[in-house]
């Protein structure tokens, strides 16, 4: 009779720890700023170079609006102020946990940004961007 050998798991390090406790406490410090500090009314937020230069949006403008209207349970109004950014957010928690569970099941994680999303993803915040400035997609553009 073949025995089966033991699952040898690697433990998580206490690097890798450090490193989650240290990126939970920024989101929440970070989440916590949003909350309490309405983006429209405090002047101490970093302002768009890009559309302070050009007069046009980036893809990132409106995010901290957005951010602010999500953790206030206005998702009409986040996805008013940068839908792009509320999607990436939801992709990226979804992605995340995916990626926790798969790690304290002993499972490979896989790379954490695959090479060939990079190039779709570009192309996603470009498209996006150009929908934004032009007149018939001005929904897109943050209030």
């Amino acid at each position: 009779m073949n025995a089966v050998p033991p699952r040898i798991s690697k433990p998580l390090s206490a690097n890798g720890v450090f490193a989650g406790v240290v990126l939970g406490a920024v989101a929440l410090g970070v989440g916590a700023m949003v909350f309490f500090f309405n983006p429209t009314t405090h002047a101490f937020y970093p302002i768009c170079r890009f559309h302070q230069l050009t007069g046009l949006n980036c893809p990132g403008c409106g995010a901290t609006r957005s951010l602010y209207a999500l953790l206030h349970g206005n998702f009409s109004t986040a996805l008013r102020d940068n839908a792009l950014f509320v999607f990436v957010l939801v992709a990226g928690l979804i992605y995340g946990i995916r990626v926790t569970i798969r790690k304290f099941r002993g499972q490979p994680t896989g790379e954490i940004l695959p090479v060939n999303f990079l190039w779709p993803a570009l192309a996603v915040a470009l498209v996006f961007t150009v929908l934004r400035n032009l007149p018939a997609f001005s929904f897109l553009s943050p209030a």
